[in-house]
């Protein structure tokens, strides 16, 4: 993958560099603040970029306000962003870039899970190739905000809780194993919500991503 990397604080950046390099990716660009990360994006239409919510000179949403500009000049960019904290609301301004059906190519971890370096890096696989991934905890803060009135009132249980696994971006496989199920009941779960949410016959990662937006909009 060709990669772009938004960071202000240099250890995490040299880490990151450090870390793609050695697994066989390119860096295209490093940079530290917002207006050069739309820069970098527009110059070199990245595979996907990883960003660090806040950046200078106010260290406050910089990055984050940077990636939305990134995406509206080069539509659905894929973008990871990193985060000290999880801020709801910043998954929510991430999620409205996604302009309706297929958009995606968004993610948003906490910056511990850097340190596990195999699923940091599947999902940044996942977000380059148009998925949608979330970190489990903004997962489940979406999830106490839920309304009961919500288009995902009929799911069962089971379904949500496969919904919000869907939502951090794993696998039907992983999630079977998570879950400790066999894989053809996870989907059966999954063809269940795709039913109840009344989303339209597609390929099945355009309808995934339709009902994770599904999920997290609501």
């Amino acid at each position: 993958m060709r990669v772009v990397i938004a960071d202000d604080a240099v250890l995490l950046r040299e880490g990151l560099v450090r870390l793609l390099t050695e697994t066989g990716h390119e860096v295209v660009a490093v940079v530290g603040d917002g207006d050069a990360l739309v820069e970098a994006v527009v110059a070199h239409r990245p595979d996907v970029s990883i960003v660090d919510v806040r950046m200078p000179p106010t260290h406050t949403d910089e990055g984050l306000r940077a990636a939305v500009q990134a995406r509206q000049l080069v539509p659905r960019s894929p973008v990871l962003v990193l985060s000290q904290y999880v801020e709801v609301s910043y998954a929510d301004d991430l999620l409205a870039t996604t302009g309706g059906a297929g958009g995606g190519g968004i993610g948003y971890l906490l910056k511990d899970r850097v340190a596990a370096i195999d699923e940091f890096l599947d999902g940044l696989r996942r977000v380059a190739a148009g998925g949608t991934v979330l970190d489990p905890e903004v997962v489940g803060q979406l999830f106490a905000r839920r309304r009961r009135d919500d288009p995902l009132s009929e799911l069962t249980p089971r379904e949500r809780e496969v919904l919000a696994l869907m939502a951090e971006g794993r696998s039907n496989t992983a999630i079977a194993r998570g879950l400790v199920v066999s894989d053809g009941a996870v989907e059966k779960h999954v063809r269940n919500i795709f039913t109840k949410l009344n989303l339209p016959p597609d390929t099945e990662q355009h309808r995934r991503v339709l009902a994770v937006l599904a999920y997290l909009r609501n």
